[in-house]
């Protein structure tokens, strides 16, 4: 007998031996308790940790959409002082508040990110709690200020505070906790999903009385994603959403202007709206029109120019697509789209490692920032009527741009202890 033939029946051997072991676990796994079913699921690609123990290229995707925002922003109001209600601001007005504000939500990300998540598991209904109480200190005379019609921010000197924004925050933490803690009783609808409809419910009347619909379908969004994730029965799924939408629907129809917006939306070319409701519309679409697939350059917008109402906040993207074109916006597209799907990867990993609080809050940062940047775009496009929410982490805004790198400084957390966890540390 050769030297390769015992080799190869030795290696037959061995591969006998380990898969009778096998069988024999299989069998004893049988007889003894059902094996969870998180136990199976793969939290890593087998591949060894890397050195920088965060999620590099998270980072990197949120840092190149700050820095594209505060370029277009610069672009698109350089030209708002020359119209009479800003004509006392200087031409980096705006860049130099934008970047000032960034480096603020910076600052606070990475003080937030120091911070366990156990810690913000805890405080969760308390910061819910202070983000009512907000809300409902904005609504007053003496505090609140307005701004185009909407009574929305807390002066605080260096930039105009939002409340709703910290309500986002305050909800992807609250519905998390809310569903962790109601998981024994999640089949319940009058103790699993009763008490999230009221506190969605308070919530939304206070945005309805600033109002700011807008952020109250984001809120809305977010809560009702984290209970169908969290396993709430989907029969009271069903009914909860079919109950959020006809309150939707009452309130476009109780309102004249919400349903003139509408009407404009589905033809914002009639005489009766190119110059009234459909005014920002017809002129981001004539903006992406110009841009045809490569732009006319950055600074070249002609729309810009006090043609477009809000260039660097609510259409910012209208902007972007007569400067850089298709190919600008595809590219801020795809970026959304793999940020907002990292982000839910990360949330799979916190759940199959069985930290269901710091999974399904990043699943709701999750589904806030795509769905936000969603209905941006589409409102931009024309695809959906126009609503008041600004571009994550690209648009004009100090509170929104803050609230934002919390949000995902909390998540850049949980994927910190995540790793940890896979490399057997503690979190």
């Amino acid at each position: 007998m050769n030297a390769a033939t015992l080799s190869a029946r030795l290696g037959a051997g061995r591969w006998r031996e380990r898969l009778a072991r096998l069988v024999g676990r299989g069998k004893d796994a049988d007889a003894g308790a059902a094996v969870p079913v998180r136990d199976w699921i793969n939290v890593g690609t087998g591949a060894p940790p890397r050195l920088m123990a965060f999620d590099q290229a998270l980072v990197w995707v949120v840092v190149g959409l700050l820095a594209l925002g505060l370029v277009m922003v610069y672009s698109a109001s350089v030209a708002l002082p020359d119209s009479p209600k800003f004509a006392r601001y200087a031409h980096t007005h705006f860049l130099t508040r934008h970047a000032m504000q960034i480096g603020l939500a910076v600052l606070a990300a990475l003080l937030v990110v120091q911070v366990p998540v156990a810690t913000w598991e805890k405080a969760a209904p308390w910061l819910f709690v202070t983000a009512l109480v907000l809300l409902v200190l904005v609504l007053l005379p003496f505090i609140g200020k307005v701004v185009n019609n909407s009574r929305r921010w807390i002066p605080l000197g260096i930039l105009n505070f939002q409340p709703s924004e910290l309500a986002k925050v305050a909800m992807c933490l609250y519905a998390a906790s809310y569903m962790t803690r109601k998981m024994e009783v999640k089949e319940d609808f009058l103790r699993a999903v009763w008490p999230m409809a009221v506190a969605l419910g308070f919530t939304g009347f206070l945005l309805l009385r600033e109002p700011d619909m807008g952020a109250f379908m984001v809120i809305a969004l977010i809560s009702m994603g984290v209970l169908f994730l969290g396993g709430v029965n989907g029969r009271m799924f069903l009914l909860s959403g079919a109950m959020l939408v006809a309150s939707f629907v009452l309130v476009i129809a109780s309102s004249p202007e919400k349903r003139s917006r509408i009407f404009a939306y589905l033809e914002p070319w009639h005489p009766e709206y190119a110059l009234g409701k459909a005014y920002q519309l017809t002129h981001s679409l004539i903006a992406f029109g110009r841009g045809e697939i490569f732009g006319q350059g950055l600074g070249g917008s002609v729309e810009k120019l006090n043609w477009l109402p809000e260039a660097h906040t609510d259409f910012l993207l209208a902007v972007i697509g007569e400067e850089l074109g298709f190919v600008g916006v595809a590219c801020v597209i795809v970026a959304f789209f793999w940020l907002t799907r990292r982000i839910f990867h990360i949330g799979r990993q916190s759940i199959a490692l069985d930290r269901i609080f710091a999974g399904l809050y990043a699943q709701g940062v999750g589904i806030w920032f795509g769905g936000q940047a969603f209905v941006n775009m589409g409102v931009n496009l024309g695809v959906l009527p126009t609503k008041g929410l600004t571009l994550p982490l690209m648009s004009y805004g100090g509170s929104a741009i803050v609230m934002n790198l919390v949000a995902l400084a909390i998540v850049l957390r949980i994927d910190l202890e995540n790793r940890q966890l896979m490399r057997g540390g503690r979190a």
